[in-house]
């Protein structure tokens, strides 16, 4: 078998596939252990590792964590599950020579490439990749200049011999000065620049052109109807909405998620009256998964929702989840404004104080929301038995990414349980049944780890070490603290009541640490933005009760869809 070397250019290996769909993927699967690496469509070309492993297709994404650049090094680090590589092809002949499992869960091993026939048809976002052929031959071919243009001449022209599929576009369509990147909006016809340009021959213009600002390449529309174009030379940000022709947009900034720690530098630690209740959770948000007035459980947005999922593994989806929920808990991304009228620093301080109700109550929204939704992506499964065991294994994936000494975002890992733990999912039994079966490892962690860990977390006695988790279990200290009655025997509850108000007073102690493990954990992590909202509190009340019924009274929502929840697991097996 050809081992696929470092420094190649990915068009190069025979397991690249290009732009591949999940369904034509698992089609060239034929026996366990083969593998291919194909560009997502729905992740705009994002790198996925399929691979067959015990009768099973799976999809594994490579997260492409982005670098400032710096001379020496790469501008992208490749990453799948801990191990972050130079490219993607130093990944690949890693976990293809050692034979060791593309994720610990599946233990699923990629030992042989399924080579692709013919050539690939290139998408417009490999030029992203720093390995695309593309890229590479358009930084080989420039010269750098510090004070003048160089290699004008191939201003407005392709390649001589265009490699099939590649793109006929022109690499540029206006004067660049040194090695500014300049944003292109409509390439000018290859006919109308003179081939005998050169940068010495002083016939570039009268007077010499404005050096471009240093601005992001930027998606521009075009009213040509053309693909739009951009410079390769920077990092692709999204669409900026609301920027008025003719003026430059800001550098890209460090994401808020990464920038807190220098803001809270700031601060001279002087304590502040409290203001007013701070909401870390609006709903008002525009969304871009939803209209502006929905229906609940919208067919078309659920199957968005479905696709938009399977194409994420779970540890990806446990960072996007953990992200929100640092979010949404004040651990991260609280504005000084916010702070001043908080009186503290963060929401683990804020919900242990008298002026942390409204904190507590989007806690509490926040949680039943999560745990409402995950059992419907298991009782919405009207298809097959399989479906549903393999939705039951897809949370309980989902959970083991999230329990301490993996992401550790317990608030989230209490809602997937919470979702399975639910009566109208726990009655299955022929579903619990095929999980057993078909998924043994899933169905033991669920039993034998996850179950007793989440039993510990309610009680008080689970990790709670800033080191090992990065969010702590808030729901029980929430709870106590909105006079809600804490389950169990009445002659444990005292016991449990003060262990429960011990750790919120330790929680709120240790604040600083669970903001500095949040931002360790999260640094270089890029969300898709689209599943980022599908996580938010917003999205999910539109999500299962409209734009019109998430204005109705909690308890009234609660009551309604777990009348729902009910009938649909009756649908699915009738009680004898």
């Amino acid at each position: 078998m050809q081992v696929p070397q470092d420094g190649e250019d990915i068009a190069a290996q025979p397991w690249y596939h290009g732009p591949l769909s999940r369904q034509k993927a698992e089609a060239l699967l034929q026996q366990d252990g083969d593998f291919l690496v194909r560009a997502s469509g729905s992740r705009g070309g994002h790198p996925v590792i399929s691979c067959r492993w015990r009768g099973s297709a799976l999809h594994f994404e490579v997260l492409r964590v982005a670098l400032r650049p710096r001379p020496g090094r790469p501008t992208a680090l490749f990453q799948l599950e801990d191990e972050r590589f130079p490219s993607l092809p130093a990944l690949v002949h890693s976990y293809v020579t050692g034979q060791r499992p593309l994720s610990q869960l599946t233990g699923a091993v990629a030992s042989r490439p399924v080579t692709r026939q013919g050539h690939i048809r290139r998408s417009f976002s490999e030029d992203t990749l720093p390995d695309s052929p593309a890229r590479t031959e358009l930084l080989r071919a420039r010269k750098w200049s510090d004070s003048q243009p160089a290699g004008l001449e191939q201003v407005g022209r392709t390649e001589d011999h265009p490699g099939p599929g590649a793109s006929t576009m022109p690499t540029s369509a206006l004067p660049r000065t040194g090695s500014d990147p300049v944003l292109l909006k409509t390439p000018v016809p290859v006919g109308s620049i003179p081939d005998s340009l050169r940068a010495s021959d002083g016939q570039l213009h009268a007077k010499g052109p404005t050096k471009p600002p240093r601005t992001p390449s930027l998606m521009l529309p075009d009213a040509s109807g053309r693909p739009p174009t951009y410079c390769e030379l920077v990092p692709r940000v999204r669409k900026v909405q609301g920027t008025a022709p003719g003026h430059s947009c800001p550098e890209p900034e460090v994401p808020w998620w990464e920038a807190e720690e220098e803001e809270e530098e700031e601060e001279n630690g002087c304590f502040a009256r409290p203001q007013a209740e701070v909401s870390l959770s609006p709903l008002d948000k525009p969304s871009c998964l939803l209209g502006p007035q929905n229906r609940p459980l919208e067919p078309e947005v659920l199957r968005t929702l479905r696709g938009l999922f399977l194409e994420h593994h779970s540890e990806s989806t446990a960072l996007h989840l953990l992200l929100v929920d640092c979010q949404a808990t004040g651990l991260l991304g609280v504005t000084r404004a916010q702070r001043r009228a908080m009186g503290v620093a963060s929401g683990l301080e804020l919900l242990t104080l008298p002026h942390g109700h409204r904190l507590r109550l989007e806690l509490l929204e926040r949680h039943e929301a999560l745990m409402l939704a995950g059992a419907l992506a298991v009782l919405g499964c009207a298809g097959p038995l399989e479906e549903r065991a393999a939705a039951l294994k897809g949370l309980v994936e989902l959970a083991l990414a999230l329990r301490p000494g993996a992401a550790g975002d317990l608030p989230g890992l209490a809602a997937v349980m919470g979702a399975l733990l639910l009566p109208q999912v726990s009655r299955l039994e022929r579903t619990w049944r095929q999980l057993r079966r078909s998924h043994t490892e899933a169905a033991l962690a669920f039993e034998q780890e996850l179950k007793p860990l989440m039993r510990a977390l309610d009680e008080g006695a689970g990790p709670c070490d800033p080191g090992e988790v990065t969010l702590p279990h808030v729901a029980p200290a929430v709870r106590v603290l909105e006079g809600e009655e804490l389950p169990g025997p009445l002659d444990e509850s005292c016991e449990r009541l003060l262990r429960t108000l011990h750790g919120a007073r330790q929680m709120a102690q240790d604040a600083p640490r669970f903001r500095e493990t949040a931002a360790r954990r999260l640094r270089g992590f890029r969300p898709n933005p689209d599943l980022r909202e599908a996580l938010t509190t917003s999205f999910l009340r539109r999500l299962l009760w409209g734009s019109r019924g998430a204005e109705a009274p909690r308890a009234t929502r609660l009551e309604k869809f777990q009348r729902i929840l009910s009938v649909l697991s009756q649908r699915l097996e009738p009680d004898h």
